[in-house]
């Protein structure tokens, strides 16, 4: 007999593949440079020359069996020390090798976090607006992923609505920033509220809530705007990281989980993962990848096109009347649709060949989100579909 619960999944299908799809089949038809595709979040510029140059010398100079053999369960230890030396170079931390581990990008480090630091029936606390595949990061670990209202208004936190929620069940709480879908950076004042609100939580419950730190983005801030690193603000956190956009790698799935050496349980915690992977089947990311990112860890691809990109839209949209708060970050901007219901005003949308995301699965009805890691000559051409939709329909 085989499983209903992934069966039943079939018919689930994530909207944001869904519309890649169709655009992709769109642009057969009328030819894909024709298509305003701003579905997908699949980074658009090239990778650096320093990772091509040191894929090329692994290749030249590394045994096969280096390469291309299987890495230690928790990763090759020369690059765990080289991500923790970068992290405490960058960001004033004491992070050790023993307290990295190295995974299959973001997804795998959030879903491997989450194991480490809950059982069945516990709690997770997420923000809306939030990546649709947490629900299966959270709910295939037989957690309960809870959900607090978007605060519309800035899309920072809504602490009201947060603390109400914070529960002895809540053994965790998860944040994205700079976040998919909205842009929108958590400010300083923002993450030091939570992580107060999390300390005096962690006393009164007896046991510590983890913050699991979801951050592809950390590297994709506009305006010069600094970093603020989620781990340095409290004590029992995980930073869950992805290379896919700080060096355009996506297809290579590799990234790490950092957990705060300030944390007692830091050094066991990444240790776990190993034995969390042994489960899953879930481990060893590929040898050749970890060694090539291990030389480039305080370096990205030139991504200023993002921020031309994000100008462009947002300045066409507030034209246009929408309301719409402006990215500090990422590559995603995320307005408000001109009707109650985003879902009829991105299939209105599809008539113009403009493919936009409705953002009922990320928690926040009658919002829609733009991923604007396209050519910019594109998103040019686009403003003129755009404005013909929106005087046209509305």
């Amino acid at each position: 007999m085989i499983n209903e619960t992934f069966k039943a999944m079939l018919g689930q299908k994530s909207v944001i593949r869904n519309l890649s799809e169709f655009a992709t089949k769109r642009g057969q038809e009328i030819g894909y440079e024709n298509v305003f595709d701003f579905s997908l979040g699949n980074p658009s510029v090239p990778v650096p020359e320093a990772f091509t140059k040191e894929m090329i010398d692994l290749l030249n100079t590394r045994s096969t069996m280096e390469l291309h053999g299987y890495s230690p369960s928790l990763g090759i230890e020369s690059v765990r020390q080289a991500v923790a030396d970068s992290l405490n170079r960058r960001f004033g931390m004491t992070y050790k090798a023993s307290d990295i581990f190295m995974t299959s990008g973001a997804a795998g480090a959030v879903a491997h976090a989450i194991r480490a630091v809950t059982v069945p029936g516990d709690e997770v606390i997420v923000f809306a607006p939030y990546f649709p595949e947490y629900n299966h990061y959270v709910g295939g670990t037989g957690a309960v992923l809870k959900l607090v209202p978007p605060d519309t208004k800035a899309f920072q936190i809504d602490f009201d609505k947060f603390e109400e929620m914070l529960t002895p069940s809540v053994k965790a709480v998860l944040v994205n920033t700079p976040n998919n879908p909205t842009g929108v950076v958590y400010s300083e004042e923002t993450l030091e509220r939570l992580a107060s609100i999390l300390r005096a939580k962690s006393k009164e419950f007896g046991f510590p809530i983890y913050l699991i730190s979801d951050e592809p983005y950390r590297e994709i801030l506009f305006g010069g705007a600094k970093i603020h690193f989620v781990s340095s603000y409290y004590e029992h956190s995980i930073c869950c990281y992805s290379f896919s956009k700080s060096l355009s790698v996506p297809g290579e799935r590799i990234g790490y989980i950092a957990v705060n050496p300030a944390d007692p349980d830091s050094t066991t915690i990444a240790t776990m993962c190993g034995q969390i992977s042994r489960g899953i089947g879930h481990n060893c990311p590929p040898s050749i990848i970890q060694l090539a990112v291990s030389k480039c860890l305080d370096i990205t691809s030139d991504m200023s096109v993002y921020e031309k990109n994000m100008q462009l839209l947002y300045g066409e949209l507030v034209h246009l009347d929408f309301e719409v708060v402006k990215p500090g970050g990422t590559f995603y901007i995320f307005p408000k649709a001109l009707e109650e219901d985003a879902v009829a005003f991105c299939n209105k949308a599809l008539k113009y060949d403009l493919v936009l995301v409705p953002a009922d699965s990320f928690g926040c009805p009658g919002y829609f989100r733009m991923a604007y890691c396209i050519d910019t000559e594109k998103v040019e051409r686009s403003l003129t579909a755009l404005r013909k939709f929106v005087a046209a329909e509305y």
